[in-house]
This record gives C-alpha cells, sequence and structure tokens, in this order.
C-alpha cells in the first residue's frame, strides 16, 4: 500500500514522534509516585538515559513503546509495508542498542527493567503493572521485564 502522504510530509511526522513525557511514562510515573517512590527523569549520565532512575533502590527503568523496541509477539508490533529492509535493519538496531544499554547499566551495578507500552494501555492493565514495578523495586531482583 503506498503511503497517503509524500516523503517530507513523512519525515516531518516521524521526526515529531518524542521520545520524553510519553502517555504510558507519564502513567508509570503517576502511579509509582502515588505509592510513594520518587525518582528522577531521563537521568543523561547513566547509559541510555533512562525514563526513571531511583537512586534509593539502584534502579533504572526503561518505558518502551512496542513498535519501535519490537515487544516480541505484542499486537502493537507491526512492520510498515513499504521499505521493509530498512525498517528490518532500523528495528534490529534498537534491539541491540537496548541490550548493550542494559547489559552496561548491570555491568555498572544498576538494576534496571523494561515496562512495555502495551501494559500500560487499559487502566486496570496499568495499575496491575505499576503494582508489579513497585514490587521489583522493593524486592533484590536485578532485573525485569513487563508487557502483556
Amino acid at each position: 500500500m503506498a503511503d497517503i502522504v509524500d516523503k517530507e510530509k513523512r519525515s516531518l511526522m516521524m521526526a515529531g514522534i518524542g521520545g520524553k513525557d510519553t502517555k504510558p511514562e507519564i502513567k508509570l510515573r503517576k502511579g509509582l509516585w502515588a505509592l510513594g517512590f520518587r525518582y528522577r527523569k531521563n537521568v543523561k549520565t547513566l547509559p541510555g538515559t533512562p525514563d526513571l532512575v531511583l537512586r534509593k533502590y539502584n534502579a533504572a527503568i526503561f518505558v518502551h513503546g512496542c513498535f519501535w523496541h519490537r515487544h516480541a509477539g505484542c499486537r502493537l508490533t507491526t512492520t510498515p509495508a513499504t521499505r521493509t529492509d530498512f525498517w528490518r535493519e532500523k528495528f534490529d538496531q534498537n534491539v541491540e542498542r537496548d541490550n548493550r544499554v542494559r547489559a552496561r547499566l548491570h555491568a555498572d551495578g544498576w538494576r534496571n527493567g523494561v515496562v512495555w507500552e502495551c501494559a500500560l494501555k487499559k487502566a486496570s492493565d496499568a495499575e496491575t503493572t505499576i503494582a508489579k514495578v513497585a514490587t521489583w523495586l522493593n524486592s533484590e531482583d536485578q532485573s525485569f521485564e513487563i508487557g502483556l
């Protein structure tokens, strides 16, 4: 199927996709704040600039979009029909970078985890996800991944 907008317009649209303060991030932050957890956002001094850093718990949390970070088996993980080679390479690079960043954080002594966008879409799922993150923060587990 052909794109309904020209290349320049599509490029502008894609460039406008933000990496901070996304709806899933805000849901997670508000939920954790309500439970008494205090954090810093987008800490640039750590590898990968984690979305949330809770120094008290020595924890870094990433909120990943299922499309861009390729959540395996998720209905939101689609691939555009055009320029599939370009997209496959881009997605592979994203996944590879995510793995490198998490390994580096672990090597630096940080506990780290990923909350997938799909786990925060519905209000009931978001509540359950926030509770799971809170449980992880209070545990000794080194890493976690939460998605539907």
